[in-house]
């Protein structure tokens, strides 16, 4: 069943998780990293962290290589796996520069040791970093194979305490049916968890809607390309799709 729109958010979020699918970074390239899109996604990140917001990042790298498909192509599925979480790590690095531009403290953590580039992903630092207000991305996914970012989001959201996963997408939100294919699709305002589990939306994968229900943790997916829409979401307006 379909939910109603209920009251709207009194105050801010305080400490969210954002996830952003690695072809957002590709912005009207396609593929690869769109510098001139990446600026602005910082700039919008730069807006609620000026507001004191504490927030973690998990980027995804379909914009570079997407281990699911490699699979299909005859390649060994970790193998393919391991390749995509290295493009996140390509990604965290050009989003770390992109805010540290706007004047953005941030701190990248991988979860595949690499001390070079990044910190090994720790729990009690990244929290740390957090309280400091520096913004905190997380590469390399789980570490693991056959677990995708966004599982990664829920899983990192649930480690740092944060109070939200906020899914930035293209759209305005969840729709019954593709938008870009029928202009009559129907946003849907607020959602179960098991209603997105039921008639199959892929908002996220199963295994992070799965995580997110067992742990009572909001997701909210919003358009990106709105600029502002952030900020608002953060507010607690009343943008996107509500999951709970």
């Amino acid at each position: 069943m379909t939910l109603q729109k209920s009251t709207k958010r009194s105050e801010p979020y305080k400490r969210v998780l954002l996830k952003i699918s690695g072809e957002a970074l590709a912005g009207q390239l396609g593929y690869g990293i769109d510098s001139d899109y990446l600026k602005i996604i910082a700039q919008e990140i730069k807006d609620i962290h000026a507001l004191g917001i504490q927030t973690g990042i998990v980027l995804g790298g379909g914009n570079i290589f997407r281990g699911v498909k490699g699979a299909t192509k005859g390649m060994d599925r970790a193998s393919a796996d391991y390749m995509g979480m290295l493009a996140t790590v390509l990604n965290c690095l050009a989003l770390q520069d992109a805010l540290e531009h706007e004047d953005v403290h941030t701190r990248v953590q991988s979860a595949i040791e690499m001390q070079e580039l990044a910190e090994p992903y720790i729990r009690r630092r990244a929290i740390r970093h957090l309280e400091k207000n520096r913004v905190v991305i997380f590469g390399a996914g789980t570490g693991n194979p056959y677990f995708t970012t966004d599982t990664t989001a829920a899983l990192r959201a649930m480690e740092v305490g944060s109070e939200v996963v906020v899914k930035a997408t293209k759209v305005d939100g969840v729709f019954d049916s593709d938008p870009d294919k029928n202009p009559n699709a129907k946003l849907y305002h607020e959602l179960s968890y098991l209603d997105v589990l039921k008639k199959r939306l892929e908002i996220m994968d199963s295994t992070a809607i799965s995580l997110c229900m067992d742990n009572q943790l909001p997701i909210i997916v919003f358009n990106l390309n709105i600029r502002g829409a952030l900020k608002r979401v953060i507010l607690g307006e009343d943008v996107g799709t509500l999951v709970h």
